[in-house]
């Protein structure tokens, strides 16, 4: 048949006559991925993360970010949502050694990972000693963001100490412990109350430097 002669009919015949000439694709068994559990027509997601020493395994929409994921899901209500922008860092824990804003980041990009919350730190018979420093020098007020603020520290002081720089750091092969320093470090960390000076003083104490 001719390019003239050819018809609808004809080019139907022969793609059915391919079709049925060409080899079926084998499937292996379990090859295909499991449906994921859905909740209210959402995919749902599995997350393990390792919580203040505790392991959790979630399932979780994989939108849901790690702040909501700790404080709806786990309820660990220590960690604040404050400005949900990370602008305020009234969220702040401490992902795998390093701080982090968690209204910033999803909860299945840390799966796997150890997640310390202010819950973690310490209790209230046995509290870390930035939340001692805290007490003592008065760094807080009305206390919304002292859960940020003291995660913050904490992970700032060993910043510090691994000799990491900052934007403040005048010597690169020596980073020092100064209030230019821990000022700048725990700049995104904003207390609406003006705690700073009493917040650096308790920083100090821990590192156990006082101001000269």
């Amino acid at each position: 048949m001719s390019s003239d002669q050819l018809t609808r009919r004809g080019l139907l015949r022969g793609s059915a006559c391919l079709a049925a000439a060409a080899p079926a694709l084998s499937v292996t068994p379990g090859a295909a991925a499991a449906p994921s559990r859905t909740r209210g027509g959402q995919a749902m997601m599995p997350v393990e993360l390792t919580i203040n020493g505790r392991e959790v395994h979630l399932q979780l929409d994989s939108r849901t970010t790690l702040l909501d994921a700790l404080r709806e899901h786990l309820h660990l209500t220590g960690t604040k949502k404050g400005c949900d922008h990370g602008q305020c860092g009234a969220c702040t824990v401490i992902v795998e050694g390093r701080r982090i804003n968690s209204c910033l980041t999803l909860a299945v990009m840390h799966d796997g990972e150890t997640v310390t919350t202010i819950e973690g730190l310490g209790t209230p018979e046995a509290l870390h000693p930035m939340q001692k420093a805290f007490i003592v020098h008065d760094g807080y007020q009305c206390g919304y963001c002292t859960p940020g603020q003291i995660c913050s520290a904490v992970a700032v002081l060993d910043e510090i100490a691994a000799g990491v720089p900052s934007h403040a750091t005048t010597d690169l092969e020596a980073v020092a412990l100064s209030d230019a320093e821990l000022r700048e470090r725990m700049s995104g960390n904003i207390c609406r109350c003006a705690a700073y000076p009493n917040i650096i003083a308790a920083m100090r104490d821990v590192a156990g430097e006082a101001k000269a």
